[in-house]
């Protein structure tokens, strides 16, 4: 098990997982269109994203996106993408992935790491908080187009 930082040397293997990700969401396949995504996401450093090798393997990965906050004038992220292909589930790599993407935030001196997820994943929601992740209450999200 191994966790490293990827690099545009990864895309080609990050782009199977980004997509299968996708195809998790309901979304068509899009090899192209991934690797074109995460291309320019990785060479214009506007995301952060750590793979998971079980050997050699591609298993799975772990996207962030800077944020920052005005009121503590600290930069946040968020832990937007989060994916462990079916067969390296319950194998400790999602944990792992969640643990890299904090330590990561505290390297940098960030204020913390935020994430969403539905009132239905409920797996999800049992492994962030055993890891931490306190689940908000005092505020609503709002989304707009």
């Amino acid at each position: 098990m191994m966790i490293q930082r990827a690099t545009i040397n990864d895309l080609n293997a990050l782009t199977e997982l980004f997509d299968s990700y996708r195809i998790f969401y309901k979304q068509e396949s899009n090899l192209e269109g991934a690797k074109s995504f995460l291309k320019e996401r990785l060479v214009n450093e506007e995301s952060v994203v750590f793979i998971a090798y079980d050997e050699s393997n591609p298993v799975g990965f772990v996207q962030l996106y800077p944020t920052f906050s005005s009121v503590s004038m600290k930069r946040s992220w968020v832990l937007n993408d989060l994916y462990v292909n079916a067969s390296a589930r319950k194998k400790g790599f999602g944990e792992m992935l969640i643990k890299k993407a904090i330590e990561f935030a505290e390297e940098t001196g960030a204020k913390g790491v935020s994430l969403e997820t539905g009132h239905d994943n409920v797996t999800a929601q049992s492994l962030y908080e055993k890891i931490g992740f306190k689940k908000e209450l005092n505020y609503f999200y709002y989304f707009s187009l």
